[in-house]
């Protein structure tokens, strides 16, 4: 694709942008089997979806002045940019964003400027669900403009009806970061339904979510893949266990429950768990359960290993004490899905029993270098089997 801010040179964010996606594509599953490639590793096809209007979150920065505010990056000189029309944005957002832009000057919100540290308005991040439907949170740095807010809401709501919830998250801080602690519900829906590979997962303001929903569900139906290979034959006396481990909303766990497996999703975020828990309830799913605790900590904490471990950490991957407790528990099989090739290739190397048996990349993120990698990985035996004995 071609983007007139990045030729202009107004945006670089997109840092492979004017490379040919498939060369774009190619180039990163070199880097990755550089890394992660084993011996027997099959490597399945790449998963690319289109090169642009996939992301589903839109972070934007807010610039300008009241009467003309800008959406989008700042400057060198932290200035701001305006990107309300940026190709890789939903549709739907970018459908959005010039009726955002005039709620800003209708209410009067003041963007904050980085040099002089006044303003009120620091962020507009809006996200796109598959049907269209959005949730956008105005990032302030205090209550001062809410009332303006609430006074001038309707009117933002008519115009843009596709839009069910609005939130106002607090960042009193000076400070490069995103988003605040506190988050302000400014509509009667706190959640925004986002469908995906069949189920209908819930998403709160704060949580993760991939942003590619595309590759997401390609994600989900992939571990469903491996998850119905790894878990056959069923145990006669007891259902199957599956751990899943970083679940934010629930996206893998309730892609793999099924009858006869009893799920359990963990994540630190109760805000995450609470909506997980709610889509479960809402699609009918029983024998899930999801709670709110450190990953690595509830791990230890289990008198016995499951039949099947999801992880999908972030970008600093599992770290070594829990990818420790993986190698010594005896799980025979692990889906790792990773954002971080790095880091994957350093927790497969304190993995040695689980061997990796198939890959596949999947292009989250085009136009740029980043990508998501699956691998199943499943525990070498003690002795060769007939088979291989005789090869």
């Amino acid at each position: 694709m071609r983007c007139g801010y990045h030729e202009r040179g107004e945006c670089r964010s997109c840092t492979l942008m004017g490379t040919p996606h498939r060369a774009q594509l190619a180039a990163k599953e070199h880097r990755v089997r550089a890394l992660v490639d084993r011996p027997g590793l099959a490597w399945l096809p790449a998963v690319a979806g289109p090169e642009d209007g996939f992301r589903n979150k839109a972070k934007m920065v807010v610039g300008g002045t009241v009467a003309a505010p800008t959406l989008g990056i700042l400057d060198p000189d932290r200035h701001g940019v305006d990107l309300r029309e940026c190709g890789i944005l939903d549709p739907a957002i970018v459908a959005a964003l010039p009726a955002l832009a005039r709620f800003v000057t209708r209410a009067g919100l003041v963007p904050y400027d980085v040099n002089a540290r006044r303003g009120e308005l620091k962020h507009v991040i809006t996200t796109a669900a598959p049907d269209g439907e959005l949730m956008t949170r105005f990032v302030l740095r205090s209550t001062e403009s809410l009332p303006r807010v609430r006074k001038h809401l309707p009117a933002l709501l008519a115009e843009v009806p596709r839009l069910r919830v609005a939130t106002a998250n607090l960042l009193p801080a000076h400070a490069a970061v995103l988003e605040g602690e506190e988050e302000i519900a400014l509509t009667e829906a706190t959640e925004l339904r986002m469908p995906v590979a069949g189920i209908a997962l819930r998403l709160p303001p704060r949580a993760f979510f991939q942003t590619n929903t595309a590759i997401a569900a390609a994600l989900y139906r992939q571990a469903r893949a491996w998850a119905d290979r790894a878990l056959r034959p069923e145990p006669a006396d007891r259902a199957h266990r599956i751990w899943d481990l970083y679940c934010g909303i629930g996206g893998f766990a309730l892609s793999l429950a099924e009858p006869g497996r009893e799920v359990v999703g963990i994540e630190t975020g109760a805000e995450a768990i609470r909506a997980a828990t709610r889509a479960a309830a809402e699609a009918g799913i029983r024998a899930t359960t999801f709670l709110a605790a450190d990953a690595t900590r509830w791990a230890r904490e289990q008198s016995a290993a499951p039949d099947l471990v999801v992880v999908n950490p972030p970008r600093r991957g599992l770290g070594d004490e829990l990818a420790d407790w993986i190698e010594a528990s005896g799980v025979p099989s692990v889906v790792y899905s990773s954002c971080n090739p790095d880091t994957l290739a350093r927790d497969l190397a304190r993995m040695p029993s689980l061997r990796p048996r198939e890959a596949r990349v999947f292009d989250m993120f085009p136009q740029t270098e980043h990508l998501e990698v699956m691998v199943l990985l499943e525990r070498r035996q003690e002795f060769p089997d007939i088979a291989a004995a005789a090869g």
